[in-house]
């Protein structure tokens, strides 16, 4: 029963990974997910817990490969589907199927090491549900009424207001824009022989789109990998080409002895920088107590001290319309969507987990966000998951 469990809890992502979108089907698997959340017992959570760790995270342990710790990609996935097992078994200490209906409301707002890509809401975004939070609470109460009152199908009425047939609409962009999508290996991506090579191409592309009148092209992460504001030549390039065209395009910012990761914008020869605020953690911080992080920057890290990030987000004003800057992992950040705004500019570098499932729970959780706050987001991506994302 928990490889059952794990596999309707999993569906909805592996569906979409492989370009299927069965909002039937993700509807009934995701009701049955719940179901067997509420009503198995505890080891059979823990287990059912273990395997969906594993099935959405495995791919997390692929950046230690560019440190020359392959030996360690297994001991993360088995520790991700550990940590997982250990939540979904703590969900099930209460045997009453409302408490732990109540257990499940409090996991989707439970960010274990500020890593959130775990949202059981997320299950629905394919599917006939809604995917806010009174929609998913409706649906809890639900299903944990009709497990109590021994499966009386009179309470799955409640989830009648939880159903939602809208699709994402297409809408008119106030600006010609090109996403510029690359495929670049992450093993040459640093290497200081392909630089020369990568940097060319990004001019290529903005000489592309400056052809084609395009208003405005976007960058992926750190398509430029290098400490761009500490290079004069390159920064005036841009600046020539930013009389004709809008750039926005990711790389490193070094200040105050400090490294930055962070988002360039060049438009009529000035330039702004947008400094990542949501790091990544275990990817640019380690989210421990110092005495801890310290020796594992050492072992990992070459000593390297964590990124520094910047207090609140950035927005540009772009050619009149505003738009918020994301880099990777912040646009699938609640914190990035509070006050709703119109458009994000998204950058990722996925080739760090290639090939995976990652660019696709990217996406999904992306969707989440931005049907939630009826956001538009521009994603630029080196590796996969690019695209205009539609609320």
């Amino acid at each position: 029963m928990a490889s059952i469990l794990a596999l309707s809890f999993s569906a909805f992502l592996y569906f979409f990974h492989f370009g299927y979108e069965p909002y039937l089907l993700n509807s009934i698997l995701g009701l049955y997910a719940f179901y067997l959340l509420l009503t198995q017992n505890r080891k059979t959570l823990f287990f059912a817990g273990f395997m969906i760790g594993f099935l959405w995270f495995y791919w997390i342990g692929y950046s230690f490969i560019y440190y020359d710790m392959a030996w360690a990609v297994p001991l993360s996935a088995l520790g991700f589907a550990l940590i997982y097992g250990l939540i979904f078994w703590v969900v099930s200490y209460p045997s009453s199927p409302m408490w732990r209906g109540f257990m499940l409301f409090l996991l989707s707002l439970f960010e274990p090491f500020d890593f959130n890509w775990l949202q059981p809401e997320l299950l629905f975004v394919n599917s006939y549900f809604g995917i806010h939070k009174w929609e998913y609470v409706l649906i809890l109460f639900s299903l944990s009424l009709f497990v109590y009152f021994k499966k009386n199908p009179i309470f799955l009425v409640l989830l009648l207001p939880a159903l939602s047939f809208s699709t994402p609409q297409v809408q008119e962009l106030p600006l010609n824009i090109t996403l510029y999508q690359t495929d670049l290996d992450q093993t040459k991506k640093w290497n200081p022989f392909y630089v020369p090579q990568t940097v060319q191409k990004n001019f290529d592309a903005i000489d592309l789109a400056i052809k084609e009148h395009k208003d405005l092209i976007i960058l992926p992460e750190s398509a430029f990998p290098l400490f761009l504001n500490m290079q004069p030549d390159l920064i005036e390039k841009l600046k020539e080409r930013s009389e004709k065209i809008a750039i926005h395009t990711g790389s490193l910012f070094y200040e105050n002895k400090h490294n930055f990761n962070a988002s360039y914008y060049f438009h009529k020869r000035q330039v702004l920088i947008a400094k990542k605020m949501i790091l990544v953690p275990f990817g640019e911080y380690i989210p421990l107590p110092s005495f801890l992080a310290r020796p594992i920057n050492r072992a990992i890290f070459d000593g390297a001290v964590d990124y520094l990030s910047a207090s609140k987000p950035t927005d540009f004003n772009i050619l009149g319309t505003k738009f918020r800057n994301a880099i990777c992992y912040e646009a699938t950040c609640h914190e990035m969507y509070e006050d709703e705004p119109k458009f994000i500019i998204a950058s990722s570098n996925n080739a760090w987990f290639h090939p995976s499932i990652q660019p696709s729970l990217q996406r999904l959780l992306m969707q989440f966000y931005a049907t939630k706050s009826n956001t538009i987001i521009l994603h630029s991506a080196n590796s996969a998951g690019g695209g205009i994302i539609y609320p």
